[in-house]
């Protein structure tokens, strides 16, 4: 029955690999990232419902990002195939001017409007002042995230994914360090609160930049030419508004749809401590979201890369074999989530963020529900993101992908929390109903074998 998973010899270290280095990156930044938000958690639940807050609208800009990292990637690994670095030149000078112009474009709104913006989340001024105190000078720390994510990811899809490891690890430990001193005013500095959270965000950013550059002049593997990142040419652009827009638009609206459900909870009765407690269980979900992801990326870079060589059949051995492993580490995943949420999460981790008892309760339920939807959630990301996106089926993979969260589980939550205003439980299963219907309509497309698609040739 899974004969298909005898690989040839070096397969699975091939895959280990590539995918330890993206694991570990994620895994330390959502864990410092956990660090940061316990700090900020130090300072009482309004800040910390500040930051989610603020962090709904730099959600999309993430995930804006993400798509640009995602569709700049499809076509840079099909190129590795085909050995051409000038075309890979020419991709990251598009992604670069695609995504600098719209974290710019946020960024601005954020220093000018703060206060106006952001009143579009949420609904209790002192929660909106203290957020706009941060997502000011955070929407500027996004502008350089950008620059350093589009780097890594033509990095990344010429099968040399440490490059992001290093990087992101000194930035996420500096960050974490300077959130120690600005937040609280050690080592002599101001405590400056929510704002000295994001000060140290932005000055880990920079200098993540300034690591970029010097590595772009240092390094001998990739030389990036100026002038093609510059002027990359109409037929890239073009190339590049075909397929890599579909996968901008995927995680852009995907983005928007995440961020649909923390504004309905923003609106709900008693939404500070709900905030808080998706704060806490949405930084726990990103942990345990590092498998899949180092998965779907490892998946994303061999396809592509057989996809441009030429090699249709183990094309389609590896997206099988990977949608495989992401199903079996989601039961793993999901196990030691539950256990976490019932037994670890109540007695040691809430009393550090000084949660209500019912802050706690609900991150617990919240924790609980994203266990059992776990091997749903990690097979469609591999399947969506690594294998549909990787093969050049970018169009399905957006319409998997935002389809069911668009169409079923929005309308269900807002039905549910703002019409009907059912407890927080219901508006939590109503999000995960789009899982469901993901993972069916991925089965059937990936067994179709119709996903295979050379983005690169004419």
């Amino acid at each position: 029955m899974f004969a298909y998973m005898r690989q040839k010899p070096g397969f699975y270290k091939q895959v280990a690999v590539l995918a330890a280095p993206i694991v570990m990156q994620n895994l330390i930044t959502s864990a410092l990232g956990m660090a940061d938000t316990f700090m900020v958690g130090m300072l009482g639940e309004a800040p910390m419902a500040a930051v989610t807050l603020a962090n709904i609208p730099l959600f999309v800009v993430q995930l804006f990002i993400f798509g640009v990292q995602s569709g700049s990637s499809v076509l840079a690994s099909q190129y590795w195939g085909r050995q051409e670095l000038e075309s890979i030149n020419r991709v990251l000078g598009v992604a670069l001017w695609v995504v600098l112009s719209v974290s710019t474009l946020f960024a601005v709104i954020l220093v000018v409007w703060p206060i106006q913006f952001l009143s579009l989340f949420g609904n209790e001024p002192e929660v909106i002042a203290l957020a706009a105190q941060y997502g000011g000078i955070a929407g500027v720390s996004y502008v350089c995230s950008a620059f350093t994510m589009m780097y890594v990811a033509a990095y990344r899809s010429m099968e040399r994914p440490q490059l992001g490891m290093y990087i992101l690890t000194v930035s996420m430990t500096l960050n974490t360090f300077l959130n120690w001193v600005l937040i609280f005013g050690n080592l002599g500095a101001p405590a400056l609160g929510v704002r000295g959270a994001a000060l140290a965000t932005l000055t880990a950013r920079v200098v993540e930049v300034v690591i970029v550059v010097v590595h772009m002049m240092k390094n001998h593997f990739f030389q990036v030419h100026l002038h093609l990142l510059l002027r990359p040419g109409m037929d890239m652009f073009r190339r590049f508004l075909r397929h890599g827009s579909l996968v901008v638009f995927n995680e852009t609206t995907w983005g928007l749809g995440a961020s649909v459900f923390p504004t309905i909870m923003g609106h709900m009765a008693g939404s500070t401590e709900i905030l808080a407690a998706y704060t806490v269980a949405g930084n726990v979900d990103k942990i345990c979201m590092v498998v899949s992801f180092g998965l779907g990326a490892t998946a994303s870079v061999i396809i592509g890369r057989e996809v441009g060589a030429g090699r249709p059949q183990q094309v389609r051995e590896v997206g099988t074999v990977m949608c495989t492993l992401s199903l079996m580490c989601g039961v793993g995943v999901g196990l030691l989530l539950f256990l976490f949420a019932q037994l670890m999460a109540p007695a040691w981790v809430f009393p550090l963020f000084k949660m209500s008892a019912r802050s706690a309760s609900i991150a617990v339920m919240m924790m609980t529900v994203q266990a059992a939807v776990r091997p749903l959630r990690d097979f469609n990301s591999v399947a969506i993101t690594g294998v549909l996106r990787g093969g050049g089926d970018v169009r399905m993979a957006t319409i998997i992908d935002t389809f069911p969260q668009w169409f079923i589980a929005i309308p269900t939550a807002i039905v549910l929390g703002s019409v009907l205003k059912l407890d927080i439980l219901w508006v939590y299963l109503a999000m995960t109903l789009e899982n469901i219907v993901k993972f069916a309509f991925g089965v059937r497309r990936i067994r179709s074998d119709s996903w295979i698609r050379d983005l690169t040739r004419t």
